[in-house]
């Protein structure tokens, strides 16, 4: 459960820190290498969940756009400095139960 944990938050860290850069390229005129990097951190974002132990496209995928929306509110709050409020953090804690549901719920 640790590593599947851990793949997923380093997935989340490559998509929205290589958007982030890509972002920063075209919305705020950074340098051409800002986008360069940005996208080569989006195709191992692309690579990264294939990783995972789990059996089924659809479940991880899934599972890790749950993970992805609590990664977004931190890195809202971490680096663009927009603090979340209540209705940020009970949406992200819905996404969490949801990708437990997903991911770890006993089936036959």
């Amino acid at each position: 459960m640790v590593a599947a944990i851990l793949l997923f938050v380093i997935a989340g860290l490559a998509e929205i820190g290589g958007g982030y850069l890509v972002w920063l390229w075209l919305r705020e005129s950074r340098p051409l290498w800002y986008g360069l990097v940005g996208s080569l951190i989006l195709i191992s974002y692309g690579i990264i969940p294939t990783l995972q132990k789990f059996p089924s496209f659809g479940r991880v995928y899934a599972a890790y756009g749950g993970v992805f929306i609590v990664l977004a509110v931190l890195w809202g709050w971490l680096v663009d400095k927009k603090t979340p409020d209540v209705y940020d953090w009970v949406g992200a804690a819905i996404c969490v139960i949801g990708v437990s549901v997903i991911l770890w719920a006993p089936r036959h």
